[in-house]
């Protein structure tokens, strides 16, 4: 019988610089050594078990080829420690699947306990490095097994009998009620010395300790505080501690539908996704790693920001090359599979906008001043109004010809409307009077070629008839009032042609007439952040009851660990992309924190959220759109974040 595993059957364990998915079988399937984004010694995640794994489960009854799923799992209160429970004719047992935080070289750690009775195990190690593709050298140095291929080495520790055959190494024990037995996967170059000997129990207990001390630091209190602090872990997991830098997610080619092509590889640092991932961060009481990836911000781009990147690697890297690896048949045959990312060339305006919003919440939330960073902060505008009216490829990064995107247009308006804000408070030195006039020019133009009168509702680009999610954050961020008429016009459409009868959004149309706008063939599912957009936009336009039925409805989609991939098949019913993703997590928490602030103002809003009137700033003549007398900027972090 095929193994098939769901998206959503599977954990994350991850040690802040690499991350293991766990399938609810006892497999893991999926682990990149000793980084993010290096060549995985287990893709069966990507074909089959052969490919590369690793399983510890009962030992299955005669007759069968597995021992089926586990009876229930969890984490370990506050961590990335996963516990999985099986319970046998015989007894039950429990496994502990985590991964130390570190400063050295990477260990995956397996404990299994005994909880009643006694029940036979095994443990199945197939290590294949290279994606799959090198079977390696493997053999007995002191003791310990080893499996070498080319510059890798992983050590398996363990205390009961190991035996390799054709590739595979196998450990068949047993553990009774009270006992223990672990198992300890350490990665070093192969030219290196062996590891020292892991003590798996102290290495558990640090592994507790550091996660229960890190969500100390979360300042919400809400009334969705367990899945908000479920998904500040995963945002965490997937940053590169030695650098700052944050992963979008931490696999490649899950597909956005299943037998679909469009397969991309996401280990990488995106400055539009890193920026809103920090932005849910800082709003959640997180100073440190907003610090870590501003650092990590001016090694990648300080020296050429006339260059930018809409991506770098996790420490900085430019050469992302776009490959295919024809010996993966893909996620249930979801091929190609990709690493690297062709995107990384693209021309993306509204980055300027998330990575300034980003420099404007991390001066709001207390974060020190940085000359070095105020610098590079002027330097990016400079070269923002020089390039604004480009077309571009805009935020879903298609890979057809370049559109002059609403949304890209009203990012950089964000840009040099939050540099405004920072020049004001005396965080920037620059001319502010150059800088309003910009951003009165962006907003005339925005609404006069990207809006459709007719239909009262923004446009995906000008002149265009097909409509996009980004549009929905046009209130979030400040570009008109919640209020306006074709804010709400933009909310009611997207609500009429790209959401699903349940609500779920879609970022734009990829099916019918509107079909390949992006370049490519093919469907997919809705967009997890684009519903939490939809939450957001119904909030702030008054529509709390609907806002909080839909933002329940999205925490159901969770899988059983509460991890959220990229997109959800309603049809099919089942998660699908990379998995888990920084933006779905980042949605969540940001949502979260809006409707407890709007569920907790003295008086709900009518129609529209009452904001702040805005200081006296240096617009000059008002010959210019109206709309720019009323904006909400002055609202905490979790009313104008730009992405979510």
């Amino acid at each position: 019988m095929n193994r098939l595993p769901r998206i959503e059957q599977y954990g994350l364990i991850g040690d802040m610089q690499t991350s293991a998915h766990v399938c609810d079988d006892g497999s893991i399937d999926w682990l990149c050594l000793p980084r993010f984004d290096s060549p995985a010694v287990f893709a069966g995640l990507l074909g089959t078990q052969k490919h590369g794994s690793w399983q510890i489960a009962p030992a299955p009854p005669v007759g069968r080829s597995n021992a089926g799923a586990v009876a229930e799992r969890r984490y370990c209160g506050d961590s990335l420690v996963l516990e999985s429970v099986w319970r046998t004719p015989t007894g039950s047992a429990r496994v502990l699947d985590f991964m130390p935080p570190r400063d050295g070289a990477p260990q995956v750690i397996r404990i299994v306990e005994g909880v009643t009775g006694e029940v036979s195990m095994v443990s199945t190690l197939r290590p294949r490095p290279g994606y799959g593709s090198v079977s390696p050298w493997i053999h007995e140095v002191g003791g310990r097994m080893v499996a070498e291929a080319g510059a890798d080495a992983l050590w398996l520790d363990t205390s009961v009998q190991q035996v390799e055959k054709d590739g595979v190494i196998v450990s068949a024990f047993s553990v009774a009620a009270g006992q223990s037995v672990a198992f300890v996967l350490s990665w070093r170059p192969s030219h290196a010395a062996a590891p020292d000997l892991p003590d798996p129990e102290a290495a558990l207990a640090e592994t507790l300790t550091f996660w229960q001390s890190w969500i100390q630091e979360c300042t919400y209190d809400g009334p969705y505080r367990e899945p908000v602090v479920r998904s500040l872990i995963a945002l965490k997991a997937m940053t590169y501690g030695p650098s700052g830098g944050i992963v979008a997610a931490p696999t490649t080619s899950l597909p956005e539908k299943i037998g679909g092509g469009r397969n991309w590889d996401y280990r990488f640092t995106w400055l539009r996704d890193a920026s809103t991932t920090l932005a849910a961060l800082l709003g959640t009481g997180y100073r440190q790693e907003a610090q870590a990836w501003r650092r990590w911000l001016l090694r990648a781009v300080a020296g050429d920001p006339e260059n930018l990147q809409i991506m770098y690697g996790i420490t900085a890297e430019r050469d992302l090359r776009e490959r295919e690896l024809p010996w993966l048949p893909g996620y249930e045959g979801s091929a190609p599979v990709r690493v690297g990312n062709g995107a990384a060339d693209q021309l993306q305006l509204d980055v300027y906008g998330e990575v300034i919003e980003t420099l404007y919440l991390a001066h709001q939330s207390g974060v020190a001043h940085c000359a070095d960073t105020a610098v590079l902060h002027q330097r990016l505008i400079e070269h923002l109004a020089q390039r604004w009216q480009e077309p571009d490829e805009g935020i879903w990064e298609i890979r057809g010809a370049r559109r002059h995107f609403v949304h890209s247009k009203v990012m950089a308006w964000v840009a040099i409307d939050r540099t405004i804000s920072l020049t004001e408070a005396g965080a920037l030195d620059m001319d502010l009077a150059p800088l309003v006039e910009l951003r009165e020019t962006i907003h005339r133009e925005v609404c006069t070629q990207g809006f459709d009168p007719v239909r009262n509702t923004f446009t995906q680009s000008y002149g265009s008839q097909e409509l996009d999610a980004a549009t929905l954050l046009i209130p979030r961020v400040g570009f008109l009032p919640p209020e306006d008429p074709r804010v709400n016009g933009t909310v009611d459409a997207v609500r009429r042609e790209l959401a699903t009868p349940d609500r779920l959004v879609r970022r734009y149309p990829t099916i019918g007439d509107r079909a390949g706008m992006d370049g490519l063939k093919g469907d997919e599912g809705s967009f997890t952040l684009c519903s939490f957009w939809f939450v957001d936009a119904l909030a702030l336009t008054g529509r709390l009851d609907e806002a909080h039925a839909l933002f329940e409805r999205l925490l159901a989609l969770r899988n059983d660990l509460g991890l959220l991939a990229e997109e959800y098949d309603p049809v099919q019913q089942r998660q699908l992309g990379n998995f888990p993703q920084a933006f779905s997590h980042m949605g969540l928490i940001q949502s979260a924190r809006l409707l407890h602030l709007l569920s907790t103002q003295s008086s709900p809003p009518q129609g529209a959220v009452a904001v702040p009137a805005p200081r006296s700033t240096s617009r000059g003549p008002r010959q210019t759109c109206p709309d720019l007398r009323v904006r909400h900027v002055n609202l905490c972090p979790a009313c104008h974040r730009s992405m979510g």
